[in-house]
């Protein structure tokens, strides 16, 4: 079977399909990732065929610390790349697989009578009865019921999309939507490629939806002796270490809080990791000693284990990866569906929930920290929730998936 994946945006929502990809080539089919330019090294470190995205300037919109708005305008700027590249390219392959924030790829896989699978990391379907999860308050709300709040987003979204989803869509021959929030779906064999124990799931969602887990990349190469010197810091004695990454954001609270933590840290006598990420956090802490700045890429499965607890973003991936680890966690969210993650991780009782960190103040962020690192209630969760999220294989049930789908398809054939 001959595979197109693709899929855009920062390291969150490339890394799950490199260990995808490398499932399926195993299994012996062809396949081909499209991704951005950003990520090229990561598919040629791991031998996957792969193409380029011709527009994509991620790094350029993140490095203005983006708000929801922003995604969404970016996600618009590209769709007219999606129609462009992708038609050509999947006439040459039997089955399309696609993130969600490929906004084209329904429309797409329709004018190239391909069969579509829409992978999403959150429950991104209309739902009765969960909120959409790249809002704020993603939480049930005791007046308005989630559809009120998805209407919402799909007034905004269609807003954004629509214009020039038609046109193209006109210009291919095909008929006019008028919903993108609900063709999407609609349109789509739906692969939620989150776990559900860490997220919800709708049992009444009208789609055709299937629920498999988060795909951990653990297949990324990484520096030797950075990691070595990581371990060594870690288990250089006792004392708890506290973990704080901001992945792909550049908040410009970000660098404040990372003095405050370390400043925390020091008062509480405990071990303080900083991963850099994009925007290279930590750079006013340069020389300080009781300190490590992870500046390069180290997958979380190696480490995360080892700490005592974790504030991060809310990204997908670093909330599934702490997790895993089965350790405390804290979200700092600030776009998208970090919002969701910081809920979830709240109601599983694994961490105090959220902070604001554009808002808090230092005497909250420290009585906050202080619980974080030391309630024994919520190291008790979190190691129950990992024991469950490493019984979960989500390459192992996507992959299985997508054969499924592509076999039905030969054998209409």
């Amino acid at each position: 079977m001959k595979i197109l994946l693709v899929t855009r945006g920062s390291q969150g929502d490339i890394y799950p399909y490199l260990p995808l990809v490398k499932e399926l080539e195993g299994r012996g089919h062809e396949v081909m990732l499209n991704i951005p330019q950003a990520f090229e090294k990561f598919a040629q470190q791991l031998s996957i065929s792969y193409t380029l995205q011709g527009h994509d300037d991620i790094i350029a919109m993140l490095e203005k610390s983006p708000d929801t708005k922003d995604i969404l305008e970016w996600t618009r700027r590209v769709i007219q790349h999606q129609f462009n590249e992708l038609p050509p390219l999947l006439a040459h392959y039997d089955i399309l697989v696609a993130s969600n924030t490929e906004f084209a790829a329904p429309s797409i896989a329709e004018y190239c009578d391909k069969p579509y699978i829409r992978t999403a990391y959150a429950p991104l379907m209309p739902s009765k009865k969960i909120p959409p999860p790249v809002i704020p308050f993603p939480k049930p709300n005791p007046v308005f019921r989630p559809m009120f709040f998805w209407n919402l987003l799909g007034i905004g979204l269609n807003y954004l999309t629509l214009k020039t989803l038609n046109a193209n869509r006109k210009r291919l021959g095909l008929e006019l939507i008028k919903d993108q929030t609900e063709h999407a779906p609609m349109h789509a064999d739906n692969l939620n490629l989150y776990s559900p124990t860490l997220g919800e799931v709708d049992e009444g969602w009208k789609y055709k939806w299937t629920q498999a887990a988060y795909c951990f990349n653990d297949l990324l190469p990484y520096n030797e002796e950075v990691y070595e010197k990581l371990l060594e810091f870690i288990r250089k004695d006792d004392r708890p270490a506290l973990f704080f990454t901001m992945g792909s954001i550049t908040a410009e609270a970000r660098e404040r809080i990372c003095v405050w933590l370390y400043e925390i840290c020091g008062k509480y006598g405990w071990k303080f990791i900083v991963g850099a990420g994009w925007s290279g956090l930590g750079k006013t802490l340069h020389g300080r000693g009781d300190l490590f700045i992870l500046d390069h890429v180290i997958p979380h499965k190696l480490f995360l284990s080892e700490c005592a607890a974790v504030i991060h973003h809310g990204g997908s991936g670093t909330t599934h990866s702490a997790a895993r680890a089965g350790i405390p966690q804290m979200v700092a969210p600030m776009i998208i569906d970090q919002f969701y993650w910081a809920y979830r991780t709240g109601i599983l009782g694994v961490g105090p929930g959220s902070v604001k960190i554009k808002k808090i103040g230092r005497n909250a962020l420290e009585a906050k920290v202080a619980d974080l690192m030391q309630n024994p209630g919520y190291k008790k969760n979190a190691a129950a929730l990992g024991e469950k999220i490493r019984a979960e294989n989500g390459v192992k049930l996507a992959a299985d998936y997508i054969e499924e789908k592509g076999a039905a398809r030969f054998a209409k054939v």
